[in-house]
């Protein structure tokens, strides 16, 4: 076994560690133990083998460090120990190991910064270092490394400028996202001419795009999302006629949508996103026939959609909410009959919800149309979207009956038609959904909502409260006239029998006066010879005899009386 040279022992169930007796293998050139299940640490004995070229532990479940003395493998080419638990810094003395080509130790717990020693590595030409915590600011000496070609030190904390990874003009891939990079894009940058993937994203880059990169004419992928870039996007980048993917989105860039987009034939994914941009959407980017996602949202879009849109026949997603885009929605987006994405909420789109969108049968993500002006009736042609996991027509215009035939949308995980001017009673299968889904609709009736018989109910009882009340006016108010009109009625029948009682006592008086008088006095004629034949005779009726012919005067006087108020009432 002494002179074993090459050990492959890949993709099998192998467990355990590396035994040290590793060390005594001083033949042994190659050591392939990739895909399997083996830990402990990576013994230091191994760095006896001086003939290694190449060593592959990728995929295991090393840990610890790299070995100190890895510098003594002066001609290794390969060091693979990507996807481990190692941990620590990388050893001063890798960088003795001048034949190095590749050297890749992404995805594990490594952390510190680069050593300066780097600059020995004049045939790097791969260094993957992703997925792990180096920090710090990158070493000047890395600008040295002319043979570079592929570079990720994505998902890590390093900082500082990028500028010593431009000194290579071999470079193909250069992928430094989710870190801490400050400064601009070094124009430099285009002599790599070779580089078809350049992704900056995730950073603290700042300033304009360089218009150099127009001449990157290999570029394919261009992703310089959230950072802080200002300026407009320049429009060199159209002579980049490779691109598949650009990707701007979450920066400040100002100034139209470059209509030269459309002529990026070969783009399947477009996002400019949580930007400034102004202007319309173009209607050239109806070119791009192999666009898979178009987002543009979070900008100040105006205007109509194109109607050119329904020729991007292979667009997966479409994202254009939270713009100022106006008009109705155009019916050719039927066309796009792979989307399985829309999004179209928080603009100014007006007049009814297209029945063509009920032919979009491959919308699964969710179909959003909230926070417009949409009206009419929700299309009943919406129940064929029978994939659809969420359905937002929350705070429009719309009337009418919810559609029964939205009831096949069993697939449904979120429903929001709340705020709008619905009607009528929703179909039984969305009493699942939370009140909320259907709020700000004061006509709907059904499970989850009230009962539309409890619904019916409350309109008969208010109708009946209202008859009611009117009923009670009215006999309040008859009543009050009626009283008004008895009260007139006495006061007339009182007042005249005032004025009867009074007219009768004064004639009554008058005629008592007479009579009394006549009996006293006798007439004028009779008075001088009768006299005394008078006197005699009221002498002769005795007091108490006088007395009841008086009483009886009076009574017949007031019974007259009497008569005459019968009368009156």
């Amino acid at each position: 076994m002494s002179n074993l040279e090459n050990l492959y022992l890949f993709d099998n169930m192998i467990t355990g560690s590396v035994p040290v007796e590793i060390g005594k293998l001083q033949s042994l050139s190659t050591i392939y133990l990739y895909d399997n299940q083996m830990s402990g640490i990576i013994p230091i004995e191994i760095t006896n083998c001086t003939s290694l070229t190449a060593i592959d532990f990728f995929g295991n479940h090393f840990s610890g460090s790299v070995p100190e003395a890895v510098g003594k493998l002066k001609n290794l080419v390969l060091l693979q120990l990507r996807q481990n638990y190692l941990s620590g810094p990388i050893p001063h003395s890798l960088g003795y190991c001048k034949k190095m080509q590749q050297l890749a130790l992404a995805d594990n717990k490594l952390s510190g910064v680069l050593q300066a020693t780097f600059r020995f590595l004049s045939e790097l030409s791969t260094i993957t270092l992703y997925n792990n915590s180096f920090e710090g600011p990158l070493p000047e000496s890395l600008s040295f490394l002319r043979n570079l070609k592929i570079i990720n030190f994505s998902h890590n904390k390093f900082n500082g400028t990028i500028f010593p990874l431009t000194g290579s003009n071999s470079l193909t891939a250069l992928d430094l996202t989710n870190n801490s990079f400050l400064g601009s894009i070094p124009s430099r940058l285009a002599v790599s001419r070779n580089l078809h993937r350049l992704r900056l994203a995730n950073n603290h880059l700042t300033g304009n795009i360089p218009p150099e990169l127009g001449q990157l004419t290999e570029l394919t992928f261009l992703d310089l999302s959230f950072n802080h870039f200002t300026g407009e996007v320049p429009s060199q980048l159209s002579t980049c006629q490779k691109l598949q993917h650009l990707l701007l989105n979450n920066n400040q860039f100002t100034g139209r949508m470059p209509s030269w987009l459309g002529s990026l034939q070969e783009l399947g994914e477009l996002h400019l996103s949580s930007n400034n941009f102004l202007g319309q959407v173009p209607a050239e980017l109806g070119n791009c026939s192999r666009l898979l996602k178009l987002s543009l949202h979070t900008n100040n879009l105006s205007g109509k959609i194109p109607q050119e849109i329904g020729e991007l026949t292979s667009l997966n997603i479409l994202n254009l909410q939270r713009n100022n885009l106006s008009g109705s929605i155009p019916p050719t987006i039927q066309q796009c009959k792979k989307l399985y994405e829309l999004r179209l909420s928080e603009n100014f789109f007006t007049g009814p919800i297209p029945s063509e969108l009920g032919r979009l049968t491959e919308l699964q993500v969710i179909l959003d149309l909230s926070r417009n002006l949409l009206s009419g009736e929700i299309p009943s042609s919406l129940g064929n979207l029978l994939k659809l996991e969420r359905l937002n027509l929350s705070f429009n215009r719309l009337k009418g009956e919810v559609p029964s035939s939205l009831g096949k949308l069993t697939s449904l995980d979120m429903l929001n038609l709340s705020n709008n001017h619905l009607q009528g009673e929703l179909p039984s299968t969305f009493s699942g959904f939370p009140l909320s889904s259907f709020s700000g609709n004061d006509k709907l009736c059904g499970p989850p909502l009230s009962s539309c018989m409890d619904s019916t109910g409350h309109e008969k009882n208010r109708l009946s409260s209202t008859a009611v009340i009117c009923i009670i006016v009215a006999i309040v108010f008859t009543s009050t006239v009626t009283c008004l009109l008895m009260i007139y009625i006495m006061l007339r029948i009182w007042c005249n029998w005032r004025k009867a009682l009074i007219s009768n006592s004064s004639e009554g008086a008058g005629i008592e006066q007479k009579r009394e008088e006549k009996r006293i006095y006798g007439d004028e004629k009779k008075r001088k010879g009768e006299y005394w034949r008078v006197m005699n005779s009221m002498a002769l009726i005795p007091p108490q005899t006088h007395e009841r012919i008086s009483s009886s005067c009076i009574f017949h006087v007031k019974m007259d009386t009497k008569t005459m108020e019968n009368n009156l009432v």
